[in-house]
């Protein structure tokens, strides 16, 4: 596989807002916001949508690859032991290859048994670079393992955080706090997995990108405190996909407890933000899988 070498930091302009800075206090999801002050809340609908907003500067980490697989079960069960066998040899062979990387931490890598009928399998990467995350898919697709498997859904986005967690003039890969954020490995002892990607609206009076930066960052912060209830149950890595998916962002949770998912997400519903400025995509949730659990998966007999 080819060993990839990270890009220089470079602070960015996104369309990403604060909700990055704020978020990146706790261990949850940018989901949404209730304002403390019904006054305020009165007032924003007043604001004129032509006023301009400022953009806030954001750092980028590795770059991201969810890479969703159902399984083609006919033809697996079609083909000979000796296929499958030669098939999944391969595989595995090359998941050994990626895990050995990882605890080099020269990548992130994670299998998940995904539950529901919209994949089968998840294949997470972060990679140092865009080239990486295009290999990590070619890898796979090299493998006989492919043709048996199917790709209803992939997600390419980069990890995100907000430029104000920097200490100015300093290089955040220097930064043994930012660095493991920047370039997140998979949590072990966080085997759930959640993903979701979101946008923040622009409808109407409920454009997020026209409230001025110190109103997203008020809201932000009530959506902060809901967060931090869950600190130690569940873990967060935000991904910023502008230009590269079709939302703008990815959310992956991980949790002990898959339960932790379904209360984060629902309590946060009640914010402002999700409730008036979030829209969600599909929801995937599964368990971390070692390549004997995909192995066991895959047995005919």
């Amino acid at each position: 596989m080819t060993r990839d070498s990270p890009p220089p930091f470079r602070p960015s302009l996104t369309c990403e807002d604060e909700f990055a800075s704020q978020l990146s206090q706790i261990l949850v999801p940018p989901i949404a916001w209730l304002p403390v002050d019904a006054l305020r809340c009165g007032q924003r609908s007043e604001r004129k949508l032509t006023d301009v907003s400022e953009v806030t500067q954001t750092i980028e980490g590795w770059y991201a690859l969810h890479d969703f697989r159902t399984i083609d079960w006919k033809a697996w069960r079609g083909a000979t032991a000796h296929e499958r066998s030669t098939a999944l040899s391969e595989w595995t062979a090359l998941s050994e290859d990626l895990r050995k990387h990882d605890t080099a931490r020269t990548l992130s890598y994670g299998v998940y048994q995904v539950a529901g009928h919209k994949a089968d399998l998840l294949f997470v990467h972060f990679r140092p670079t865009f080239e990486g995350i295009i290999s990590a898919k070619e890898e796979l697709q090299k493998t006989r393992l492919a043709d048996y498997l199917h790709a209803p859904y992939s997600y390419v986005s980069i990890v995100e955080l907000s430029s104000y967690l920097a200490k100015p003039g300093t290089d955040p890969l220097e930064d043994p706090r930012l660095l493991a954020r920047l370039q997140p490995p998979i949590p072990e002892n966080m085997p759930n997995i959640c993903f979701y990607p979101m946008n923040k609206r622009r409808e109407g009076t409920d454009n997020w990108y026209m409230l001025p930066m110190p109103e997203r960052v008020e809201l932000m912060k009530t959506h902060g405190l809901t967060g931090r209830s869950y600190a130690g149950k569940v873990s967060q890595v935000i991904t910023g996909s502008v230009g590269f998916d079709d939302w703008e962002w990815g959310v992956t949770l991980y949790a002990a407890d898959p339960l932790q998912f379904k209360k984060l997400v629902y309590e946060m519903r009640f914010d402002e933000v999700s409730a008036r400025y979030a829209d969600f995509g599909p929801f995937y949730a599964g368990t971390l899988a070692s390549d004997v659990d995909v192995a066991n998966l895959l047995k005919c007999d």
